[in-house]
């Protein structure tokens, strides 16, 4: 019988895939557990439609966060860090404190755990910082670390 995968099986496949499975076990678990529905045609012209409406919103996503990408690009935070004699620093500018920066200069909301920095900043000067926006995008954010 096929059947249209609702949720990973992990003998069967992925989810919004068609497979082939017995009767039996089809009845008696997939559908029991509501992880398949019947392959008819009303399903598969649903899923059809499911697909379409994924890659859709997928697509503006993606197109969104190039967008944001190119603005980064011309933006700049300031961040301010305690420093001593001879302009040694104290501390560092972790991915937090660019993110608060961020939203309070840019009215930007960037998602700190997509900030890819190796290390926290422990330096003075302009830095740049790399952020995932997508899968396929990686804006550039410049972040001017200034002593207090």
């Amino acid at each position: 019988m096929k059947v249209i995968l609702l949720a990973d099986v992990k003998t069967l496949g992925k989810k919004g895939e068609i497979v082939n499975a017995s009767d039996a076990y089809a009845r008696n678990v997939l559908f029991a557990k509501k992880l398949a529905v019947e392959a008819t045609n009303k399903n598969l012209n649903d899923l059809k439609l499911q697909n379409q409406h994924q890659q859709k919103v997928e697509e503006e996503n993606f197109e969104a966060a190039k967008a944001l990408a190119k603005q980064l690009e011309d933006l700049k935070v300031e961040v301010k860090i305690k420093t001593g004699e001879g302009g040694k620093t104290f501390g560092s500018v972790s991915t937090k404190e660019i993110a608060a920066a961020a939203k309070s200069q840019l009215k930007l909301d960037l998602d700190k755990k997509k900030m890819q920095l190796d290390e926290p900043i422990r330096s003075l000067g302009t830095h740049e910082v790399p952020i995932r926006l997508h899968t396929k995008v990686t804006g550039t954010l410049r972040v001017h670390v200034s002593g207090e």
